[in-house]
């Protein structure tokens, strides 16, 4: 960070948008944490504004009144090689409007844009999980799932700046319908809204603590109930974080055939489950990779930043050098 903005008092906001939730957070340049504010995400079949409200809320709560050198946006969704525009998200509204300007001119200072699973790439590699290896993959699992492909501690943006978009690999024709308006996509069978509809479908079958949290009516059910239910063994909860973990390595092991990484990082809330969700997964990349058995399987790793890397990596977007 420069030293002006150190002892002017200006902060960098950095905020991770997904499909749940606003997540807005003071981050130095050191990648520490000092203040965050929450929004719940105003949903998909709304008007912009209103989703960016909510932005603006949890930045100016989370800068508590002190003035902000810049704020780096991560955003769920595709996200154009300039930096200036959502132009598709699944579980957000945008579509091609001008983000990055609409925020510059609400907040008076420098906004930078990108994809959600990018920052949380750049974060883990510059301060987490994915430091010093030459190549790795970035999976996130919120809502859906994001990734990004490293290669010598940067993101590879592909041609029109979108690659990475594993959620939305086809793994089952004619499958689960996705909210990008296609079917079978990864996605469906390894997300927080997977875990949560396997539950739900537990639940019609067998008892679980889920029913008393849930007052009996299963479409309350949340990803946070299940994450709980689970330490608390609850059967049902466990066998919707077996299927989800079995599924995240299935298609992680596609991608390891497909491009051989030295790492690969889960970060996302979902990842906050830990061995619960990553067990299954580690059995299942082993299970289905090709030629396990005569190669070096890369470690399946939590992300150390945890569901904060998103935010960190887009403070990042105006801090780093």
């Amino acid at each position: 960070m420069r030293e002006d903005v150190r002892m002017s008092g200006q902060v960098v906001v950095g905020v991770d948008i997904g499909g749940t939730k606003v997540l807005a957070g003071v981050v130095d340049a050191q990648g520490h944490v000092s203040s965050t504010a929450l929004r719940t995400t105003p949903g998909r079949r709304v008007v912009t504004s209103q989703v960016e409200d909510a932005m603006v809320e949890a930045i100016t709560e989370s800068a508590a009144g002190r003035p902000l050198a810049g704020v780096g946006i991560a955003a769920a969704g595709f996200v154009d090689p300039p930096g200036e525009r959502v132009m598709f998200a699944p579980h957000l509204p945008w579509q091609g409007e001008p983000l990055r300007d609409l925020l510059q001119a609400r907040l008076g200072c420098q906004v930078l844009l990108d994809n959600d699973a990018n920052c949380a790439a750049s974060a883990e590699a510059r301060h987490g999980a994915a430091r010093g290896a030459a190549s790795g993959l970035m999976i996130t699992m919120g809502t859906g799932i994001g990734g990004a492909v490293l290669l010598d501690g940067k993101v590879l943006r592909g041609a029109n700046g979108m690659a990475g978009e594993f959620g939305h690999m086809q793994v089952v024709p004619g499958g689960q319908a996705c909210e990008c308006g296609k079917s079978g996509c990864w996605e469906q069978y390894s997300s927080g809204n997977a875990l949560v509809r396997n539950a739900r479908a537990l639940m019609a079958e067998q008892p679980s603590v889920l029913d008393e949290m849930c007052g009996g009516r299963p479409e309350r059910v949340t990803g946070p109930m299940v994450t709980s239910a689970a330490e608390e063994g609850d059967l049902v909860a466990r066998q919707a974080f077996a299927s989800v973990g079995d599924w995240l390595g299935v298609g992680t092991a596609n991608l390891v055939a497909a491009l051989d990484p030295q790492v690969v990082v889960i970060g996302g809330g979902v990842s906050a489950a830990g061995d619960k969700l990553l067990d299954p997964a580690r059995g299942a990349l082993r299970r289905t990779l090709v030629g396990a058995a005569h190669r070096r399987v890369p470690d399946l790793v939590a992300a150390t930043l945890g569901p904060r890397a998103g935010m960190i990596g887009a403070a990042l977007l105006v801090t780093a050098d």
